[in-house]
């Protein structure tokens, strides 16, 4: 039996010696890239398009498809068949899909916005017609498809297609002063949107809004490049309490050309405008500068009158979200956060609640649409626990809720048109990403797309099982995870690295399958680490408190919440309380920071990349929706910062940035690395030459970031245990 038993040892260890370690450089050259559906464009019936490459003929496509059978019906167009493009970088759809708008020539101008050279594609007579000899942005059809609306030089323009004239709609366009139907940097960031114009439904009205940004202070940057002398990108961008662009809203009607400026009463922000099902009557959201009182508003484009149809409050902030649909009745859908939890509900067309279509003590996390001739609303929650996401659709009147997919993990729905069908994304910690085809009623029909070749060439490799669970502090009960080496030994002590994000309503432990950082954590406990992520409060999906607790004092409660999570994870036997390190991105990075300094007696290491150091620096939308202005809250700002804490630095520390970071500006790296210099304490320190907030551009980025953290990690943290687990592997 003795000799069975060293036998089976044997075998055991040998299977384990034959699987190879993931190195840093298979991360970021694309060796475990998860295979991926092209994104798709549900079009009218049962069917949807996706945007292809055609190798062999080196040319662009837009191939549409049968929903029914996951078959090519037809190709729309072929860019080898267009003799002035050969190649096209987007497209979309009129109303009745007869024609679409090609994009060539992009360039990107901030995180969602870009300027293009743009063309309409008749599909009957395969003619292809420039919009215009500049690049523009946002060119979008009106609803009648005989013209289209874009931008340019900050001001919007209307081509008639049928005429070819082109029609100047605003004259006052002009850059760092009046933007004209393009968001400014703050609102495209911040709420998420770029085109800030919206065409009625009759085509007669085009509202839009109006950014005079002339009084917000300027922001430049170096940009180093290439040539002698580095230039400049200088750009309007409003710091906490700082003045914002006045946003005005105004109507343009085309058969009158004159413009209508709309008055929708006091506010600071107009985060969205959408036309109702009402042609005449234009819906505007509107915010005050604290973000707690929105206001959504019908404006009467006949005569410019408003009225108020919907007013929440709060004692923190309201979020800003897209899922404002009008139904046939012209009666809408909302989601709020208003009984603590994230639901549906159904309002009348003059505002009275008609019901509460969602309840319980959980999210609604995406809201999919509705099929009003079922009367059926399509959603996904977190009804089977918080760190998985589920698809589920219930009637209007809030009954017969059905569960659409089975799984336990993360499942997110894209639905036809006419929701006769929805293709599943399903992944978990354990299964890389599939895609599966089902009807409306959840049934599956058929497998789409499986990574079984990525599954199959990860068996080769040491990967540590992802372990969840919920860790308990003095101060609460939170969702983690885990991950052991895989030659893990509970009677020995290991090193613990810890990561997070920890930004108001993120969440960084979820049921779901590899990001490239998680390639990274392995290679981590390959080197003999522990590695730990917890989801402290102000964190999202468990409830408007939980999220909302961090109101006016950013990293104060995070902060502790990752102290004491470290101190209950030292207590573990198989961890060296007195080797603990963290780090994080962004937010992430503000939150190392802290900890490293106000946990100086539990945390060894930190690392933090484009860290805010100062909600001081950073944009007003963003920093006043959790802290109000500096000049109202000064303790919350001051007392959470890591300048006012460089003398309380003990353990080590690596400080990394790109210089052309327009979100996290490179100030906030700079101002820190001054602070711990005047504080005399040494640090790490690395600046990526005109890298964004991503630090990906140019060749090698990456590679050479996680080279040195990685480094940095393993010179620093646990240094002996690593040596010692490098020469037993």
């Amino acid at each position: 039996m003795k000799k069975l038993l060293i036998l089976f040892i044997a075998i055991t260890s040998l299977a384990t010696a034959q699987k190879q370690n993931i190195a840093i450089e298979e991360i970021w050259d694309g060796t475990f890239r998860t295979e991926r559906m092209n994104s798709l464009n549900s079009m009218n019936g049962d069917f949807y398009t996706l945007q292809n490459f055609n190798i062999e003929s080196q040319s662009t496509t837009v191939d549409k498809y049968s929903y029914a059978t996951l078959e090519k019906v037809e190709t729309i167009v072929d860019s080898k068949n267009l003799a002035d493009l050969k190649y096209f970088e987007s497209y979309s759809f009129n109303n009745n899909e007869t024609k679409l708008i090609l994009g060539v020539d992009e360039e990107s101008i901030y995180r969602r916005s870009s300027l293009g050279i743009f063309y309409v594609y008749d599909i009957a007579s395969k003619s292809l017609q420039l919009i215009d000899e500049e690049k523009i942005q946002e060119p979008t059809f009106s609803p009648d498809s005989k013209k289209i609306a874009y931008a340019k030089n900050n001001n919007i323009f209307i081509k008639n297609l049928e005429t070819n004239v082109v029609t100047q709609v605003s004259f006052d366009g002009l850059k760092n002063h009046i933007i004209n139907g393009i968001c400014d940097w703050v609102y495209e960031e911040e709420f998420a949107f770029v085109r800030a114009f919206e065409w009625s439904g009759d085509s007669k009205n085009i509202a839009f809004l109006r950014f005079d940004e002339t009084e917000v202070p300027t922001f430049s940057m170096d940009i180093v490049g290439k040539e002698l002398y580095p230039t400049q990108q200088v750009f309007k961008y409003p710091k906490a309490g700082e003045k914002n662009a006045v946003v005005t809203l105004h109507i343009y009607n085309v058969e009158e050309i004159n413009t209508s400026k709309i008055n929708v009463g006091e506010y600071e922000y107009i985060p969205r405008i959408k036309w109702t099902n009402d042609s005449t009557i234009l819906c505007v959201t509107t915010l005050n500068r604290h973000q707690n009182n929105l206001n959504l508003y019908f404006v009467n484009a006949l005569d410019s009158s408003t009225k108020i149809v919907l007013n929440e409050t709060d004692n923190a902030y309201i979020d800003i979200h897209d899922n404002l649909t009008f139904l046939e009745d012209n009666s809408f859908i909302w989601t709020s956060e208003k009984d603590g939890f994230n639901h549906i509900y159904h309002y009348a067309e003059n505002g009275t609640l008609k019901n509460q279509i969602t309840t319980g003590n959980w999210e609604v996390t995406d809201f999919y649409g509705v099929n009003e001739n079922a009367n059926t609303v399509y959603y996904q929650s977190v009804e089977d626990g918080s760190i998985n996401r589920t698809i589920y659709s219930i009637k209007l009147n809030g009954k017969d809720k059905k569960r659409l997919t089975n799984a336990s993990g993360t499942n997110s729905a894209s639905f036809s048109k006419n929701s006769a069908y929805f293709i599943n994304t399903f992944s978990d910690a354990n299964t890389p990403t599939t895609y599966t085809l089902h009807n409306g009623k959840g049934e599956q029909l058929k497998e789409i797309l499986t990574n079984n070749v990525l599954s199959k060439k990860l068996e080769g490799y040491n990967l540590a099982k992802k372990e969840f669970f919920t860790l308990t502090t003095k101060d609460g009960k939170f969702n983690a995870w885990i991950l052991k080496p895989t030659n893990f030994d509970s009677n020995k002590e290991y090193p613990l690295f810890m990561t997070q994000y920890s930004g108001p309503g993120s969440q960084s432990v979820s049921n779901s399958w590899n990001g490239a950082n998680d390639y990274w954590f392995q290679h981590l406990t390959d080197q003999g680490y522990i590695v730990v992520c917890v989801d402290g409060r102000g964190t999202g999906f468990k409830g408007a408190d939980f999220k909302k607790v961090t109101y006016k004092e950013l990293g104060k409660y995070e902060v502790e919440d990752q102290i004491e999570s470290a101190k209950e994870l030292g207590k573990r036997s198989y961890i060296n309380e007195n080797e603990i390190g963290i780090w994080g991105w962004s937010y992430g990075g503000f939150m190392s920071s802290n900890c490293l300094l106000k946990g100086n007696d539990v945390f060894k290491i930190a690392i933090a990349v484009a860290p805010v150091t100062s909600w001081r620096f950073y944009d007003s939308i963003y920093t006043e929706r959790y802290m109000q202005t500096p000049q109202e809250n000064p303790s919350g700002y001051d007392e959470n910062s890591p300048l006012n804490f460089a003398k309380l630095l003990k353990g080590k520390y690596l400080l990394v940035h790109g210089s052309g970071d327009d979100n996290v500006h490179v100030q906030n790296t700079m101002r820190f690395s001054n602070a711990l210099i005047e504080a005399n304490k040494p640090f790490d320190h690395a600046i990526y030459p005109d890298r964004t907030h991503g630090i990906y551009r140019g060749k090698n980025t990456r590679l050479h970031l996680y080279n040195k953290m990685t480094s940095f990690i393993k010179e620093n943290l646990g240094k002996k245990e690593n040596k010692l687990e490098l020469l037993k592997n």
